[in-house]
Protein backbone atom coordinates (compact mmCIF):
# COMPACT_ATOMS: atom_id res chain seq x y z
CA UNK A 1 0.00 0.00 0.00
CA UNK A 2 2.66 2.22 -1.12
CA UNK A 3 5.38 3.44 -3.36
CA UNK A 4 8.94 3.97 -3.07
CA UNK A 5 11.32 5.20 -5.48
CA UNK A 6 15.25 5.68 -5.92
CA UNK A 7 17.23 7.22 -8.88
CA UNK A 8 20.96 7.61 -9.53
CA UNK A 9 21.70 10.36 -12.01
CA UNK A 10 24.44 12.67 -13.21
CA UNK A 11 26.30 12.00 -9.96
CA UNK A 12 23.22 12.30 -7.09
CA UNK A 13 21.23 9.53 -5.69
CA UNK A 14 17.62 10.27 -4.62
CA UNK A 15 14.59 7.95 -2.64
CA UNK A 16 11.05 9.35 -2.42
CA UNK A 17 8.00 7.38 -1.16
CA UNK A 18 4.39 8.37 -0.69
CA UNK A 19 2.78 9.20 2.81
CA UNK A 20 -0.51 7.19 2.82
CA UNK A 21 -1.46 4.71 4.91
CA UNK A 22 -4.47 2.42 3.93
CA UNK A 23 -6.28 0.14 5.91
CA UNK A 24 -8.66 -1.79 4.15
CA UNK A 25 -10.72 0.41 2.82
CA UNK A 26 -10.02 3.08 4.58
CA UNK A 27 -7.11 5.49 3.41
CA UNK A 28 -5.32 7.68 6.32
CA UNK A 29 -3.40 10.81 4.78
CA UNK A 30 -0.98 12.82 5.70
CA UNK A 31 -3.68 15.45 6.39
CA UNK A 32 -4.19 12.94 9.11
CA UNK A 33 -1.31 11.29 10.29
CA UNK A 34 0.99 13.60 11.98
CA UNK A 35 3.53 10.49 11.24
CA UNK A 36 3.13 9.69 7.55
CA UNK A 37 7.06 9.43 6.58
CA UNK A 38 7.68 6.31 5.26
CA UNK A 39 11.42 6.85 4.93
CA UNK A 40 13.69 6.48 8.22
CA UNK A 41 17.72 7.51 8.14
CA UNK A 42 19.91 4.88 9.17
CA UNK A 43 23.95 6.37 9.22
CA UNK A 44 24.70 7.76 5.96
CA UNK A 45 22.21 6.11 4.41
CA UNK A 46 17.72 6.40 3.91
CA UNK A 47 15.67 3.66 4.11
CA UNK A 48 11.82 3.72 2.09
CA UNK A 49 9.68 1.02 3.58
CA UNK A 50 6.89 -0.97 2.22
CA UNK A 51 4.80 -3.64 3.89
CA UNK A 52 2.45 -3.02 7.22
CA UNK A 53 3.15 0.47 8.46
CA UNK A 54 4.58 -1.13 11.56
CA UNK A 55 7.76 -2.19 9.55
CA UNK A 56 8.67 2.13 10.42
CA UNK A 57 8.40 1.57 13.65
CA UNK A 58 10.31 -1.81 14.12
CA UNK A 59 12.92 -0.93 11.99
CA UNK A 60 13.74 2.60 13.57
CA UNK A 61 13.43 0.76 16.89
CA UNK A 62 15.90 -1.50 15.48
CA UNK A 63 18.58 0.49 13.60
CA UNK A 64 18.28 3.01 16.78
CA UNK A 65 19.21 0.06 19.63
CA UNK A 66 22.51 -0.86 17.64
CA UNK A 67 25.80 -0.19 19.05
CA UNK A 68 26.35 1.79 15.49
CA UNK A 69 24.41 1.53 12.34
CA UNK A 70 25.09 -1.19 10.07
CA UNK A 71 27.09 -0.55 6.85
CA UNK A 72 25.23 -0.14 3.67
CA UNK A 73 27.96 0.54 1.21
CA UNK A 74 27.59 -2.42 -1.00
CA UNK A 75 24.82 -5.60 -1.70
CA UNK A 76 26.89 -7.60 0.73
CA UNK A 77 27.10 -5.18 3.94
CA UNK A 78 23.44 -4.90 3.11
CA UNK A 79 22.68 -9.01 2.84
CA UNK A 80 24.32 -9.18 6.42
CA UNK A 81 22.55 -6.60 8.03
CA UNK A 82 18.85 -7.78 6.82
CA UNK A 83 19.87 -11.50 7.89
CA UNK A 84 20.61 -10.21 11.36
CA UNK A 85 17.77 -7.54 11.53
CA UNK A 86 15.25 -11.40 10.39
CA UNK A 87 16.06 -13.06 13.14
CA UNK A 88 15.31 -10.13 15.55
CA UNK A 89 12.56 -9.87 13.27
CA UNK A 90 11.37 -13.20 14.78
CA UNK A 91 12.54 -13.06 18.20
CA UNK A 92 11.81 -9.61 19.73
CA UNK A 93 9.32 -7.83 17.12
CA UNK A 94 6.89 -11.06 16.81
CA UNK A 95 7.14 -11.52 12.47
CA UNK A 96 4.71 -14.21 11.77
CA UNK A 97 6.80 -16.68 9.57
CA UNK A 98 4.36 -19.65 8.88
CA UNK A 99 4.57 -19.83 5.24
CA UNK A 100 4.61 -21.96 2.13
CA UNK A 101 6.61 -25.46 2.59
CA UNK A 102 7.19 -24.17 -1.50
CA UNK A 103 9.27 -21.01 -0.46
CA UNK A 104 12.71 -21.71 -0.36
CA UNK A 105 13.04 -18.46 2.57
CA UNK A 106 11.35 -17.43 4.95
CA UNK A 107 9.88 -13.83 4.05
CA UNK A 108 10.92 -10.73 6.45
CA UNK A 109 7.39 -9.43 4.95
CA UNK A 110 8.60 -6.00 3.11
CA UNK A 111 10.69 -5.05 0.75
CA UNK A 112 12.69 -1.36 1.23
CA UNK A 113 15.11 1.16 -0.97
CA UNK A 114 17.96 2.17 0.13
CA UNK A 115 19.56 5.37 -1.10
CA UNK A 116 23.12 6.30 0.18
CA UNK A 117 26.45 7.83 -1.43
CA UNK A 118 28.00 4.81 -2.24
CA UNK A 119 24.55 3.66 -4.51
CA UNK A 120 20.52 2.51 -4.65
CA UNK A 121 20.08 -0.73 -3.43
CA UNK A 122 16.65 -2.57 -3.14
CA UNK A 123 16.27 -5.92 -0.69
CA UNK A 124 13.25 -7.56 -1.54
CA UNK A 125 11.10 -9.53 1.11
CA UNK A 126 13.44 -12.69 0.90
CA UNK A 127 16.35 -10.50 1.49
CA UNK A 128 17.84 -10.53 -1.97
CA UNK A 129 19.67 -7.71 -2.62
CA UNK A 130 20.06 -5.73 -5.96
CA UNK A 131 22.51 -2.58 -6.50
CA UNK A 132 20.29 -0.57 -9.00
CA UNK A 133 22.29 1.42 -11.81
CA UNK A 134 19.39 3.76 -12.70
CA UNK A 135 16.51 3.49 -11.17
CA UNK A 136 13.66 1.94 -9.26
CA UNK A 137 10.50 1.57 -7.38
CA UNK A 138 8.95 -0.69 -4.79
CA UNK A 139 5.35 -0.77 -3.76
CA UNK A 140 1.77 -1.41 -5.11
CA UNK A 141 1.93 1.60 -7.65
CA UNK A 142 5.97 0.77 -8.27
CA UNK A 143 4.80 0.00 -11.87
CA UNK A 144 3.63 3.33 -12.45
CA UNK A 145 6.21 5.17 -11.15
CA UNK A 146 8.84 2.85 -13.07
CA UNK A 147 6.89 3.58 -16.29
CA UNK A 148 7.36 7.62 -15.58
CA UNK A 149 10.97 7.48 -14.35
CA UNK A 150 11.68 5.38 -18.06
CA UNK A 151 10.36 8.03 -20.13
CA UNK A 152 11.74 10.62 -17.99
CA UNK A 153 15.04 9.54 -17.01
CA UNK A 154 16.78 10.86 -20.42
CA UNK A 155 15.25 14.19 -20.12
CA UNK A 156 18.25 16.79 -19.32
CA UNK A 157 15.83 19.13 -17.08
CA UNK A 158 15.04 16.39 -14.25
CA UNK A 159 17.34 15.61 -11.71
CA UNK A 160 17.94 12.57 -9.03
CA UNK A 161 15.04 13.86 -6.89
CA UNK A 162 12.57 15.12 -9.45
CA UNK A 163 12.56 11.84 -11.43
CA UNK A 164 12.27 9.95 -7.53
CA UNK A 165 9.66 12.53 -6.79
CA UNK A 166 7.73 11.96 -10.48
CA UNK A 167 7.59 8.42 -10.32
CA UNK A 168 6.02 8.34 -6.96
CA UNK A 169 3.05 11.95 -8.46
CA UNK A 170 2.52 8.99 -10.56
CA UNK A 171 1.80 6.15 -8.71
CA UNK A 172 -0.48 8.51 -6.32
CA UNK A 173 -2.28 10.39 -9.65
CA UNK A 174 -2.89 6.38 -11.09
CA UNK A 175 -3.48 4.26 -8.09
CA UNK A 176 -5.83 4.08 -5.35
CA UNK A 177 -3.04 3.18 -2.70
CA UNK A 178 -0.14 5.75 -2.97
CA UNK A 179 -1.30 9.26 -2.09
CA UNK A 180 0.33 12.36 -1.82
CA UNK A 181 2.48 14.43 -0.43
CA UNK A 182 5.96 13.10 -1.58
CA UNK A 183 8.78 12.60 0.80
CA UNK A 184 12.39 12.59 -0.34
CA UNK A 185 15.71 12.96 -0.21
CA UNK A 186 18.93 13.62 -2.33
CA UNK A 187 22.68 13.27 -2.12
CA UNK A 188 25.67 12.99 -3.85
CA UNK A 189 27.15 10.16 -5.20
CA UNK A 190 30.66 9.55 -2.87
CA UNK A 191 33.00 7.99 -5.62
Amino acid sequence: MTTVTVVRKNGRIAIAADTLTKWGGGKESAEYVANHEKIIRVGDSYVAITGSATFKLILADYFSSLEAPPRFDSAADIFRAWNSLHGALKEHYYLQTGEDKEEDLESSRMDVLIANPHGIFGVAAHRTVQEFSKFYAYGSGSSYALGAMYAAYRASTLDAEALARLGVMAAAEFHDETGLPVQSFAMDVEE
